[in-house]
């Protein structure tokens, strides 16, 4: 199929309070649009929603909420958002409703993602890009994804590209609909993008002074090297917010589990750590080398208790569960996933059900994965002899 590059009408920039009236008059009425929105996650120390792309069946919409004030003019966009009447449509929608739920309070009500959809049905290409490009043809240019969308002016192709992340998604629901119609699995369709909606984050932008123990690595450090992460991670976390740049331009994770773990005295000690670029160590070495030197002097953070590991008897059943699972998929033709989330396998394994009541108090079987799957499941407890943990 050849590439397409499609030529479309130029999306309504909403970028003032004079054209708010436009968005609105665009959403009266309507009983569905589809919703997109770029970030800044690359080069911002917060990131924050940069663009809402909007599309009805009429017309594209490119919001800049950084030149409006969201606080209140686009009160009705978050109330059309939330109306249980007008269904939204978003591809892989947890990441952009939780940055819409962080930076402006809204909230989605009646939800049809299409990721969701594509997965159910099996296909194999869910990104958007690869589904418009062997499903229609319509060729996407990756280049704009790592963007920064805080920059002004945006150019056309960077509008452009902004656009095409809304345009065809009613085409696409629509199509997708009619597939799962034919499947029988609208049903399941919903009861997926309502776990979407209640699982999506509500992210806290605070900074958490002891969030180094989440490092890779740095559960393993004695004392003494956990407390010159804890200063690493704090004097990198201060130069990244004072130069607005995600932590990981200043000094990646790996490196400072390496710094913590040796304990550097010496510039030409940093200069030998492979993780360490040589801007690394002519930007932060002095600063680097001041930091360990806290910490070897600092009052040694307590360590997090380590998790325990799960008793036989539950690593066993989680293991019939993950087969149960995996054998499902694969008759199916979809991911694990689709069938019923890890988080489920494992609180099943450690409260393992004698009836339907006891499948249906686990938040992530909802109806129709219980009237689908409830039996199945409760047979592979009650035909084996567990020891009570």
């Amino acid at each position: 199929m050849p590439m397409n590059v499609p030529s479309l009408k130029p999306p309504t920039i909403i970028d003032s309070v004079a054209d708010i009236d436009t968005l609105r008059r665009g959403l009266q009425g309507v009983t569905r649009f589809a919703v997109d929105t770029e970030s800044n996650s690359m080069h911002a120390y917060q990131e924050q929603v940069c663009l809402i792309q909007i599309s009805t069946d009429e017309a594209d919409f490119v919001v800049d909420p950084l030149r409006l004030d969201v606080g209140w003019e686009l009160d009705f966009l978050g109330e059309a958002l939330a109306d249980p009447q007008i269904e939204i449509i978003l591809h892989a929608a947890e990441y952009d409703l939780a940055g819409m739920r962080r930076d402006f309070g809204f909230d989605i009500s009646n939800l049809f993602d299409t990721m969701v959809a594509a997965r159910i049905l099996g296909w194999e290409q869910f990104g958007l890009a690869n589904i418009l490009m062997d499903r229609y043809g319509i060729h996407v240019d990756k280049k704009y994804q790592l963007a920064d969308w805080a920059h002004r002016p945006l150019s056309g192709d960077e509008l452009f590209y902004a656009q095409l992340d809304t345009h065809f998604l009613l085409d696409l629901r629509d199509d997708l609909y009619v597939r799962l119609a034919a499947g029988d699995h609208l049903e399941e369709a919903n009861e997926l993008f309502g776990e979407v909606i209640a699982m999506a984050p509500w992210p806290d932008p605070n900074f958490d002074p002891d969030g180094f123990w989440s490092i890779s690595g740095a559960r393993h450090l004695n004392s003494r090297q956990a407390a010159i992460l804890r200063e690493l991670y704090l004097y990198r976390d201060e130069q990244a917010r004072q130069a607005d740049v995600p932590v990981y331009k200043i000094i990646p994770d790996k490196a400072l589990v390496i710094i913590a773990r040796n304990k550097p005295t010496k510039i030409k000690h940093l200069r030998r750590i492979r993780r360490l670029r040589k801007h690394h160590v002519e930007n932060h070495g002095r600063a680097i080398l001041a930091a360990v030197d806290r910490g070897m002097n600092a009052e040694p953070p307590e360590h997090p208790p380590v998790p325990s590991r799960p008793a036989d008897e539950i690593l066993e059943r989680y293991d019939l569960l993950h087969t149960w699972r995996k054998e499902r998929a694969e008759a199916r033709g979809v991911s694990s996933e689709i069938i019923m989330p890890k988080s489920a396998l494992w609180y099943l394994a450690r409260n393992p059900p004698s009836s339907l009541a006891d499948l249906q108090a686990v938040d992530e079987i909802g109806p129709w994965r219980l009237r689908t799957y409830g039996a199945e499941l409760l047979n592979l407890f009650v035909t084996r002899e567990w020891s009570e943990t």
